[in-house]
């Protein structure tokens, strides 16, 4: 299959094309971008299976054009609040199946109405298919299949290990979506039905053999989809966790936006002035050794947590990854995308339509999958996906320390 990488020389979809570059059922990728200087140079590092393009996601007709050759495009533009639907649009136009990391809720919900004309058009878009979204959407569907109902979902990351990597002189477009799900309203799903409410609302997660916590609300698409996907829920919200001192930081900057007086990209340019230098070295298991040495305490850098019942007995369940792919957030979110086009280039998903990951992916075999490209790498979802019970005793930090020793 050809796939055609919109914005594959950026900061995540790097990581998405070098993990599909080894595999035998992808023939072919185009490396495409607004700057075609950088998408050229990025093809002539990859070797011989790329090739490069020009493109420009604002115009409908470039983008068609781009797409006519290719079975699917793997979209990683951002902002998606801005050329989220556009993207869609053309790739249903062209008939080309489609992936993206998109991790805005308003666009989210969309997207997901235009299902029914991909599905006429014969094609599968999976929207948000990186870690947040995306990991812990799969991971939301690990942990309600341990339940018999679920009333609950929460799915959660940590700010620390979510800063994007710079790659030329313009503002990070994750950057720009942070900002921009952190100020304004948010959509939650609250008591059986969707919500305006503002980010950064502290919330207190019990961890099953992890204690209490704190985190915090922000707008993000697991929030809207997976209400959709499980109809039996009450609440839906996804969290960050983070010092405190931060969460007070992007509440006074926040300020500024929702009073017209900074912009979206002025405050995500002031955001990464004042944002210290990256730690190459925190990588998941990283994290997770130091939450074993401090007695397992605090939440996991990526997890879900689930509310509901098992045996007519209130009970909670809680999933997390003991690995993930090298290169920071770039990796974390662009290998998982490389999952799903591999999947969809090896016809493993069949149905047609728009979706969400945990509605149309099977999080066993994705998991699978995803375990041996992490650092360290795992064999298998068995070892990737530790999964803790309210109705067992094991605490987090014995598990991983047995894992990590």
């Amino acid at each position: 299959m050809k796939i055609l990488a919109l914005g594959g020389c950026g900061e995540m979809g790097r990581y998405a094309v070098k993990t599909l570059l080894p595999l035998p059922e992808i023939t072919g990728i185009t490396i495409a971008d607004i700057d075609g200087d950088r998408a050229r140079a990025f093809a002539e590092e990859c070797g011989p299976k790329t090739s490069h393009a020009r493109v420009d996601a604002m115009d409908p007709a470039d983008l068609k054009k781009a797409m006519a050759g290719a079975d699917i495009v793997m979209n990683t533009t951002g902002p998606y609040f801005r050329f989220g639907v556009r993207v869609l649009d053309a790739a249903i136009e062209t008939g080309c199946h489609y992936l993206d990391l998109n991790d805005d809720w308003e666009p989210t919900l969309e997207m997901l109405a235009l299902s029914d004309k991909a599905r006429e058009a014969g094609i599968t878009a999976i929207l948000g298919l990186g870690a947040s979204p995306g990991v812990s959407n799969l991971l939301a569907a690990t942990a309600v299949g341990e339940l018999d109902e679920t009333l609950e979902i929460y799915t959660g990351w940590d700010l620390d290990a979510a800063r994007p990597e710079r790659i030329g002189p313009k503002v990070s477009a994750a950057m720009i979506h942070g900002i921009h799900q952190l100020t304004g309203t948010i959509r939650g799903f609250e008591n059986g039905t969707y919500t305006e409410t503002r980010p950064l609302t502290r919330v207190v997660l019990d961890f099953p053999g992890m204690g209490a916590s704190t985190a915090w609300t922000v707008g993000h698409p697991e929030s809207v989809t997976l209400p959709r996907t499980f109809p039996g829920l009450t609440r839906s919200v996804n969290v960050m966790t983070t010092q405190w001192y931060n969460v007070g930081m992007l509440k006074f900057l926040g300020l500024f936006v929702n009073a017209g007086l900074l912009s979206v990209e002025a405050l995500a340019r002031l955001a990464e002035k004042l944002e210290g230098p990256s730690d190459p070295e925190k990588n998941t298991e990283r994290m997770l050794a130091e939450m074993v040495m401090e007695g397992g305490h605090g939440l996991p850098p990526l997890f879900s947590l689930a509310r509901g019942k098992k045996d007519g007995q209130p009970a909670s369940v809680g999933v997390l990854v003991t690995s993930a792919p090298a290169g920071g957030m770039g990796g974390a979110t662009g290998v998982p995308l490389a999952v799903g086009a591999s999947l969809m280039a090896r016809g493993r998903i069949t149905r047609r339509g728009v979706f969400a990951p945990e509605a149309v992916l099977d999080p066993k075999e994705f998991f699978d999958n995803l375990a041996p490209l992490c650092s360290p790498p795992r064999k298998n979802a068995n070892q990737l996906v530790l999964t803790t019970r309210s109705w067992e005793p094991a605490r987090v930090a014995d598990r991983l320390a047995e894992l990590l020793s």
